[in-house]
């Protein structure tokens, strides 16, 4: 069985959440990298690793140009030296922690560049950056001996990505399916275990599923405006984000991501979808997805829960996955 581990935005409960998941046996609470819809992502890995004693954890991902590599090196080496054997780190192009600020993702030649120079530092090198050598240079006790080895995986999903992580990366993390060529292939997934004989349109499916397909016209919306109209719903949706001036469009196009429905992404929701376009399913169905998933080459997978009772989410997936 793959590795069962979870993944939240950064807000104030994730320390007890985290708790929560690692007494129910996951292996990993991973958070996100969005500081314009969330909290940031460093402190919320601190409140993991002191609210928790066992689960590993990190960001996933981190987008490198919000920070300067020498202020994410020494993010690392302290958290690394708080919650010793626990951290690992992702490392993309940036989602919604570029789009929600009105930018397009980083290419792919400057994810690697910054890749090699982060783990450069972290091995205690000196790194040339804006026309100056930098290096950790912390007194002593302040931040663990170099080198730190600390697992980088790189948040891809197409061949430039792949190449990179290849190249950098001690594995990858994508939307799926899984990639068999690395032996550490982390999958993202949301969605919701069904009750026994629940519907689909159910107001606690929709709050707990709802979000995730939300997602899927917030990226596509992103990539090319036209596919919108072919999605369900989806002029309707699209006429009351374009009501917005373009200036402003890119605050509000990602509004609640991955947390909640606005009123606008309501309008997007069609129940009939969250089998196909979520992990949404029976506790026998999501189990067997679980399987295939790791007949796929994924290790692990992140889940995220979302809607009103995030616990019970958490139980009812882990229930599933232990079959």
């Amino acid at each position: 069985m793959i590795d069962i581990s979870c993944a939240f935005p950064a807000h104030p409960r994730l320390g007890a959440i985290a708790r929560h998941a690692e007494g129910l046996g996951y292996t990993r609470c991973w958070t996100y990298d969005s500081p314009a819809l969330y909290g940031d992502v460093w402190v919320a890995c601190a409140e993991i690793a002191r609210s928790t004693e066992r689960i590993g954890f990190g960001p996933a991902v981190l987008v490198p140009g919000l920070r300067h590599p020498l202020v994410n090196a020494s993010a690392i080496a302290q958290l690394a030296g708080m919650a010793p054997g626990r951290l690992a780190v992702a490392i993309g192009t940036g989602f919604t922690g570029r789009m929600a600020m009105g930018q397009r993702p980083y290419p792919w030649s400057f994810v690697r560049t910054y890749v090699a120079q982060l783990r450069a530092l972290l091995r205690g090198e000196e790194v040339e950056y804006d026309g100056a050598l930098i290096r950790m240079i912390p007194s002593e006790g302040f931040l663990p001996e170099r080198p730190i080895d600390v697992p980088i995986l790189i948040g891809a999903n197409g061949p430039k990505g792949l190449e990179v992580a290849r190249e950098l990366g001690d594995g990858v993390m994508s939307i799926g399916p899984g990639f068999p060529e690395f032996a550490w292939s982390a999958v993202l997934a949301f969605g919701t275990v069904l009750d026994d004989g629940e519907p689909l349109d159910s107001p606690r499916v929709i709050d707990a599923a709802g979000p995730a397909l939300a997602v899927v016209y917030h990226g596509a919306y992103e990539a090319d405006p036209a596919v919108i109209e072919v999605l369900p719903n989806g002029p309707a949706w699209r006429d009351e984000l374009e009501a917005i001036p373009i200036e402003r469009r890119h605050l509000a196009t990602h509004r609640d991501h991955l947390w909640r429905l606005t009123d606008r992404d309501r309008l997007a929701i069609d129940p009939s979808l969250f089998p196909v376009m979520t992990w949404t399913g029976s506790r026998t169905e999501i189990h067997e997805r679980l399987v295939a998933l790791g007949e796929s080459g994924a290790t692990e997978i992140l889940y995220q829960p979302m809607g009103p009772d995030l616990e019970r989410e958490l139980d009812a997936f882990m229930d599933a996955a232990r079959g």
